[in-house]
């Protein structure tokens, strides 16, 4: 039962349109900050007994699925909006859809809102207010003894305050009659929002103090966005995804995926990989969850000394042989994973940046265009392998390295389609690749990449402790028998493949970076 006398609304109706391409996938809320995704910084702004009433419309199953999972011991009411965009939708509309919930003193905490000084309680009506730079974007005020004396609109020159979507309710009855009649007023005005109602109050006498805060962020556009994250930081060593996130609590981790088929595949391999990755305690359509694991990241721990013993571990724990479909059907799903992957992943670098497959100069050296290269592959070859069981994303940042054992993280749903068996080889090739580009060099643009015309400089830093565990690789690889111009060759088409999906101008540096090294590699007297 909630204690508190009062509730707290927030509105995540809304598309959030600041954020572009951001929310395509997934609500605003659920965009990632830090560990946690934005509303995770509201939620634990208040006491646990706090009862939310949380307004959804854009990808509201999303929310409706996460909040219960990530905090099973809150009370949450949800009530849902439409329309939530486009004509008749605003945020007063959405806050009147859940007056009926909210007959009582109440805070109203924008969605795009994080704080982190204490939120006073609503007994009596405030306003919270932070003083700096940005009266262009946002609505102000201005304050007498203490007192708001009227919301402003956008471009107020030098304001005492900005209003930043944090409002402390106790009259709320005269507060919902107000909207109902503003909102009756023109029930198609979109921009209908909480300080037409504040100051509408304000003319009938009613106070509003202030509260002022001096940290906050505003998560709602892309620079905002932006600026969060620099000072918000993460644990993780893995790039954002257009159509995945993944979450970390105290005790828990919470992985989300658009697809619902990518969690059903992912369960089933979490039994295949029993033992080897983190046991799956609960599962919610979009999102599956499992235990936060205590240890060191390979990343951060791995060195000439210890490596050489993960790989061992690795051989003797996962790369078992296994038998999931014929040997001739196996080649084939691997001819196309490597092949028909690699043209239509670079195909599509090509034309989404307007680009033309030539032969290009890269770092002194004259190579020819990526069709003439893929050609002297010998993809046949390559696609004859042993089945095992495998991964699928073999890199350090997806290893936990505990006293007893490791742990893997993040592991692929599939290979080609197969759920039991995949070619270790592309572990292999996964995790080199990884000993040479890591998370550090591409979030701190440690690598450089000039393109002049058809002339190609491109280059990265490298940590000295990887370099070491790469030698130590192609040592291991020599003294098992291991193809080691395989492994470099699949290494150079997971460059290839992964350029689409990338950022500028790494994008591009991968697929240069990788066109470079095929032909090198190409070019190298076979090695076993």
């Amino acid at each position: 039962m909630n204690t508190i006398p009062y509730k707290v609304l927030i509105t995540a109706s809304g598309v959030g349109s600041g954020l572009g391409e951001l929310t395509t996938y997934t609500n605003k809320t659920l965009i990632r900050l830090g560990n946690k995704p934005a509303i995770s910084y509201i939620i634990e702004s208040y006491p646990q007994n706090t009862e939310f009433v949380i307004t959804l419309g854009h990808f509201a199953k999303f929310v409706k699925d996460f909040l219960p999972l990530a905090y099973p011991h809150h009370n949450f009411t949800f009530v849902e909006v439409d329309p939530y965009e486009g004509t008749g939708s605003s945020l007063g509309y959405s806050m009147l859809k859940a007056s009926k919930y909210l007959q009582q003193p109440f805070i109203y905490h924008a969605s795009d809102t994080i704080v982190y000084e204490r939120i006073p309680k609503p007994i009596y009506d405030w306003i919270a207010g932070y003083k700096g730079q940005g009266s262009s974007n946002y609505t102000s005020f201005n304050i007498l003894n203490n007192r708001i004396q009227k919301i402003l609109e956008k471009g107020i020159l030098d304001p005492d305050f900005l209003h930043i979507g944090l409002v402390g309710i106790n009259s709320y009855e005269q507060f919902w009659k107000v909207l109902k009649s503003l909102y009756k007023t023109n029930e198609h005005k979109s921009g209908l929002s909480d300080f037409h109602v504040i100051n509408k109050l304000i003319e009938k006498g009613i106070h509003f103090e202030i509260q002022k805060f001096s940290r906050w962020h505003d998560v709602g556009n892309i620079e905002a966005i932006q600026k969060a994250r620099t000072e918000i930081q993460d644990n993780f060593h893995i790039l954002d995804k257009e159509k995945e996130s993944i979450f970390i609590f105290n005790k828990s981790v919470i992985k989300f995926f658009y697809d619902t088929k990518m969690i059903e595949y992912r369960i089933k391999r979490a039994e295949v990989l029993k033992g080897l990755v983190p046991k799956i305690k609960s599962v919610k359509d979009n999102y599956y969850a499992y235990n936060f694991v205590e240890g060191s990241l390979l990343a951060d721990v791995a060195n000439i000394s210890n490596f050489d013993h993960f790989l061992e571990w690795s051989e003797k724990n996962l790369w078992k042989p296994v038998t999931e479909v014929d040997n001739k059907k196996f080649g084939e799903i691997c001819h196309d994973f490597y092949y028909n992957k690699t043209k239509q992943r670079s195909t599509e670098f090509l034309t989404t940046r307007s680009l033309k497959d030539t032969e290009n100069v890269i770092n002194g050296i004259r190579i020819p265009s990526l069709q003439e290269i893929l050609e002297k592959v010998d993809f046949d070859e390559l696609s004859v392998s042993q089945q095992t069981n495998f991964h699928g994303d073999f890199i350090l940042d997806n290893i936990i390295k505990t006293k007893e054992k490791y742990i893997l993280l993040d592991w692929r749903q599939n290979f080609g389609g197969l759920l039991k068996a995949g070619d270790r080889y592309y572990d292999l090739a996964k995790l080199n690749h990884n000993l040479t580009i890591n998370h550090d060099i591409i979030k701190k643009n440690l690598f450089k990449i000039e393109i002049d015309g058809k002339i190609v400089t491109c280059d990265l830093y490298r940590k000295h402790h990887l370099v070491d565990c790469q030698e130590v690789l192609f040592n291991f690889l020599k003294k098992k028998g291991y193809n080691t111009k395989k492994v470099k060759i699949l290494t150079s088409l997971i460059w290839l493949s992964s350029s689409p999906l990338h950022h500028h101008p790494y994008d591009a540096f991968l697929f240069y970076f990788g066109k470079y090294n095929l032909w090198r590699t190409l070019n190298e007297k076979s090695t076993t």
